[in-house]
């Protein structure tokens, strides 16, 4: 008794195209997505992190109190931006000299600011007030513009240095018959930096700060 073999139907196989077409289309899907959603991301991360960056190299603290002080001073308010970013990089801290807050004024010289300008309930720990001593400082700074004849040089030299360090600079180049140059006439490299530094970070706060300072 023979047993009869009976062959299988052969399966049906599906194009390759038609099968793997829903697969791409996912992964054209998906890669769709990615790209939008990297792309929204971006759209909102981007300005942000430009702000912090900014923020970082060139900090802005306080720039209500820096445009009040400037208007009622008559100063630049990116002059008085620079000087605190030379002086303290907007930070409240005490130098090892005792300079102290924002602007880095010396117990003395502070009053003195104070007997002159009216400060009669003045005392040392108000200087870490920022409204304090930010009119502080800006009072000084507008001091030795008035001294030295609107000399941005010589003024910004004098609160590195000290008036009577620019005096007798001046009068040495005076008496040779000498414009007053930094290069040639501030013998502290200190001093030099310190101006040079100044002058640059106003351009920069200008540049970059220009609606947050009312200029």
């Amino acid at each position: 008794m023979s047993a009869t073999t009976h062959a299988r139907p052969a399966a049906r196989r599906r194009p390759r195209g038609k099968r793997r077409t829903p697969v791409r289309r996912r992964r054209l899907l998906l890669l769709g997505f990615t790209v939008v959603a990297a792309a929204i991301t971006a759209m909102v991360i981007s300005p942000w992190a430009d702000k912090a960056v900014k923020e970082l190299q060139l900090p802005l603290r306080h720039d209500d109190v820096i445009r009040q002080q400037a208007d009622s001073k008559g100063l630049d308010p990116s002059l008085i931006a620079g000087v605190i970013y030379v002086e303290s990089r907007f930070r409240d801290q005490t130098s090892h000299a005792g300079a102290k807050g924002l602007m880095q004024i010396m117990p003395g010289t502070a009053d003195y600011i104070a007997s002159k300008s009216g400060g009669t309930r003045f005392e040392q720990g108000d200087l870490a007030s920022p409204q304090i001593n930010i009119a502080y400082g800006s009072w000084y700074l507008r001091y030795l513009l008035e001294k030295y004849h609107g000399n941005e040089v010589l003024a910004l030299a004098a609160y590195n240095a000290g008036e009577g360090e620019v005096d007798q600079w001046w009068r040495d180049a005076s008496g040779r018959g000498e414009r007053f140059r930094v290069a040639d006439h501030i013998p502290f490299s200190e001093t030099r930096d310190y101006v040079s530094k100044v002058l640059a970070a106003r351009r920069a706060y200008r540049r970059e700060y220009a609606r947050e300072l009312g200029l």
